[in-house]
């Protein structure tokens, strides 16, 4: 029996932007550092498709390159659009070449646009007795709709595709025909097309004349009927209005060299899918491919116009696989018996994967509601705790020789999380280490890491989500605890069984991407390290904090009485938009101040950076909002964050947020209290030691990423100064300005100490300039000295960016990688921000390895020696210690050595260590 005739026409642009922003926040990337995401979103859509709606005819409209008939009568037609993103343009001819694959035919026609094509086969194959879906989410489309002529805007979210017909879009819009639509578009106009309509006519506006009047034309005959501003727009406007109706029209006669039965959907070269799928790494959007096409040929009837195959029928394929289409066996272990046969099997294994249910995020605070094990796809052990502590305490003790047998590798998603909850049950975790979330950080570091979207990528599952059992974020969000245990023993034991999954996934890629090792002996033995540090917690003295806090309040309201004197007038000075009247009107600061997209000034730190010689009420307004900060942020803030058991607080230190390697601290974040003037270090005098019998000391490196930059370029004058432990910055202006070191003035060490740091991030001779405050030519020349004097820094910065175009990203010296896809752009500012960081990724990216080794073996260190003094900051180039008073000096000996022998380069790594009764003392 054959089918409907079902033809899908696909407005290509439409759709590859609305999978490229569908994945903006979480991009995908193949082993080549390509973005892929539009290329799977497009390709998942037509899958999509292909599989739940059976077409029996299909094809793929491209817009062409250049101007069209429309630029004819509009020159400026499109021309506010923004260029293509590089990565949509990379991705297109590999959607052409999968397009090819698949035997779909791409559609496109020099002068005319993708709907125009898909217009006239639409009203071509309506006749011929076919049903049409314009597959676009673009309303402009709407003018086509018909009685057999829908469409079609594909799924988003598992929410389902939507069909519109000529009904549904006829009520919306108050039509009485689709076609109508044009001359709606034709007086609100499009701003994305730059179709200029009739000024201050809206959407709402537009329908109503319409509705009323039918068309422009018999508006045009009727102004008489309109009223004060409105028939002032239209008279005015009239050619306007016209031109703006041809614009919109959607052309239904472009002249096509297809034929019908070059439409026809035909069976795909799998061959050739595999090839492409396996570069993209789209493995299992390959397997869905082919148990999609059928083994047996599509047989084609007669060959007349837009023929038909033999109709295939198969179940749809879900989009993702999830916990109530796999097979799966889930242990509920609620009892004695079941515990102990567990704790057997689990000492048969040499590798584990575990989670932990809890009360709370609060590691400090959370309680266990219960554990999941796995060791084996689609099989998994969820043992319930107690709620009542005592009781909970018996049973997590009978683990405890499991989690702390260092023969069991231990695999999790954010593993530390859940050692930090066990070490509430006095239990360390040991073992080698695994964590998934890590894996996936170090293949692709600036992507998202969560499990659901790993598994999504890595396993075309989609698991049971937290807010499903618990609810949503807010104050009606229930407790773990009070989900039932069949619901969580399902979900516990999902969770267990995909990152045991992901693991097996994970680790092959990190072997094929050559970053086994960098895992292995760096990223996972630091868990453990900062899973330590953030239990220990650092102490604060309160008082401290609220003294600075009164002088704090003083002097931001006496900054306030001298605002408002300069300005004439009180205002909220955190308000951006008071702020800017008051300063580029009332006062006239400047007269072309910059604005942001909503039409007020802006008043960043940057703008007003650039305008502290304009007027004197300039850097008061920066020094308020500085003060603001350091009194909102740290000074009221960090008593509120004292952990009552231990009286402490406690930050977490991320290893999966920056691309470059370092670590990233929050809540609080202890990484940006303001050192570089007084008010900021005089925080540090708060942190202080654990009791009276200790003090703080406080380990940074000299100069690191210079001593990095030195080892990196082999250039011989920097390498021979810090060889001789010269003043680095001292040696670089005797350098640049010809003269003996002695001689080097202050001004000049400044200079050249800003140059030497601002080399690193390839700064240019206008940030130099500005950065400096000096003109632009004398910083040019600075930089050409520079160069002349290290000329090996030069090349190392050269051959950095042609490294980062020919791979598509650079590496630090143990091997992490920093992906660059902006480094080929188009756009001059976005390949020079690219070609920054392909310069100082791997120096600041090395100099985060560097520290993160010698946080391991200090922390190593530290424990052979049995010593109980503590690490408890990590800041950048700095680490802090809680160290008891009779251990100071082997900790001084210890922690100077291990980090400055955490690896071997060309120039000595040299490390500052203080200490005193606070932070402030000790650095």
């Amino acid at each position: 029996m054959p089918v409907d005739k079902r033809l899908f026409l696909l407005d290509a642009f439409s759709l590859i932007y609305r999978s490229y922003y569908a994945f903006i926040r979480t991009p995908m990337y193949n082993g080549e550092g390509m973005n892929t995401s539009c290329i799977f979103g497009f390709i998942n859509t037509l899958e999509e498709v292909l599989t739940k709606e059976k077409p029996t005819h299909i094809a793929v409209a491209f817009d062409p390159s250049g101007f069209n008939f429309r630029h004819e009568l509009h020159a400026e037609y499109k021309a506010h659009r923004e260029e293509t993103p590089e990565d949509i343009k990379k991705s297109i001819p590999f959607i052409k070449e999968i397009l090819k694959a698949y035997g779909i035919p791409v559609l496109l026609v020099t002068g005319f646009e993708a709907d125009d094509v898909i217009g006239t086969i639409a009203k071509k194959a309506e006749k011929d007795g076919y049903i049409v879906y314009m597959m676009t989410p673009d309303k402009d489309y709407i003018q086509l709709l018909s009685e057999n002529i829908f469409i079609y805007k594909p799924s988003r979210t598992g929410s389902g595709a939507e069909i519109i017909d000529s009904a549904t879009a006829c009520n919306k819009f108050k039509l009485t025909d689709p076609s109508q639509f044009i001359d709606i578009l034709a007086l609100m106009g499009d701003a994305s097309d730059n179709i200029p309509g009739a000024p201050g006519v809206g959407e709402k506006t537009a329908m109503k004349l319409i509705s009323e009047y039918q068309s422009i034309e018999n508006l045009f005959s009727n102004t008489g009927d309109l009223k004060g501003k409105l028939k002032d727009i239209i008279i005015d406007n009239k050619e306007q209005i016209e031109l703006s109706k041809v614009l919109a029209t959607i052309e239904t006669n472009v002249p096509l060299s297809v034929t019908e039965d070059d439409l026809v959907l035909s069976k795909p070269d799998i061959e050739e899918i595999k090839r492409l799928f396996t570069f993209l790494n789209f493995k299992n959007l390959e397997k869905r491919v082919i148990s999609r096409v059928s083994p047996e040929p599509i047989v084609l009837r007669q060959n007349t116009l837009f023929d038909l195959p033999e109709p295939v029928i198969q179940s749809p394929v879900n989009t993702f696989e999830t916990i109530d289409t796999i097979e799966h066996n889930y242990h509920l272990i609620d009892d004695l018996t079941k515990v102990e046969n567990l704790i057997l099997l689990l000492n048969n294994q040499s590798l584990i994967c575990f989670d932990s249910e809890t009360t709370s995020l609060n590691v400090i605070q959370a309680q266990l509601v219960g554990f999941s094990f796995s060791w084996e796809k689609g099989k998994a052990y969820y043992v319930p705790v107690p709620a009542n502590q005592n009781d909970a305490k018996v049973l997590v003790d009978k683990f405890k020789s499991i989690f702390e047998n260092e023969n069991i590798g231990k695999i999790g998603q954010n593993i530390k999380y859940d050692i930090l909850i066990l070490k509430n049950y006095d239990i360390i975790v040991k073992g080698e280490i695994f964590d998934t979330m890590l894996a996936h950080y170090l293949l692709q570091p600036e992507q998202r890491h969560n499990m659901n979207i790993l598994s999504e990528q890595y396993l075309n599952y989609s698991p049971v989500h937290i807010e499903e059992l618990i609810g949503s974020k807010g104050a009606m969000q229930l407790n773990m605890r009070s989900v039932p245990v069949e619901k969580i023993k399902e979900y516990a034991s999902e969770d267990a069984d995909i990152t045991w999954q992901l693991y097996i996934k994970l680790k092959a890629e990190l072997e094929r991407n050559k970053l086994e090792n960098l895992a292995k002996n760096l990223e996972m033995p630091l868990i453990s390290v900062l899973a330590d540090m953030e239990y220990t917690g650092v102490s604060l003295n309160i008082e401290s904090l609220n003294e600075l806090a009164t002088v704090l309040r003083t002097d931001i309201l006496d900054l306030e009485r001298k605002i408002f004197m300069l300005a004439g007038t009180e205002f909220n000075i955190g308000s951006p938009k008071q702020l800017g009247d008051i300063l580029f009107e009332k006062l006239n600061i400047e007269s072309n101040g910059k604005k942001t997209k909503t039409k007020q000034y802006s008043t960043g730190e940057e703008v007003l950076s650039l305008l502290t010689d304009k007027h004197e009420i300039i850097p008061l307004i920066l020094e308020y909002r500085g003060l603001r900060k350091l009194l909102n942020t740290y000074v009221e803030s960090l008593p509120r964050m004292i952990q009552p058991r231990f009286g402490k607080i406690h930050t977490s230190f991320s290893q999966a947020i920056a691309a470059t390697g370092r670590l990233s601290s929050i809540d609080p974040n202890l990484q940006n209290i303001p050192i570089r003037d007084e008010r900021g270090r005089e925080i540090r005098k708060a942190f202080i030691p654990s009791s009276i019998e200790n003090v703080i000391l406080s380990a940074d490196y000299s100069q690191i990423e210079l001593r990095i930059m030195a080892h990196l370029s082999e250039d011989e004058n920097m390498l021979e100064a810090f060889r001789q432990n010269a003043d680095i910055h001292t040696s670089t202006a005797a350098k640049i300005y010809g003269v003996e070191p002695k001689d080097v003035s202050r001004e000049m060490r400044s200079k050249a100490k800003t140059a030497n740091f601002g080399i690193i991030y390839g700064i240019s001779a206008f940030g130099l300039s500005q950065r400096l405050t000096i003109p632009r030519k004398e910083a040019a020349e600075l930089i050409d000295g520079y160069f002349a004097n290290f000329p090996g820094v030069k090349k190392y910065m050269d051959q950095s960016i042609l490294v980062a175009r020919e791979k598509g990203f650079v590496e630090t010296m143990m091997g992490r990688r920093r992906f660059l896809p902006d480094i080929h752009s188009n756009n001059a500012n976005v390949r020079g921000m690219a070609e920054r960081n392909a310069i100082n990724s791997p120096i600041q990216g090395s100099a985060a390895d560097i520290i993160k080794l010698a946080m391991i073996n200090v922390s190593s260190a530290i424990k052979n020696a049995e010593l109980t003094s503590k690490m408890i900051i990590q800041v950048h180039d700095e680490l802090v210690f809680d160290v008891l008073k009779s251990e100071l000096e082997k900790i001084k000996e210890i922690v100077k050595f291990e980090m400055e022998n955490a690896v071997n380069i060309k120039v000595p790594l040299l490390v500052e260590i203080g200490y005193g009764s606070n932070w402030f003392e000790a650095h």
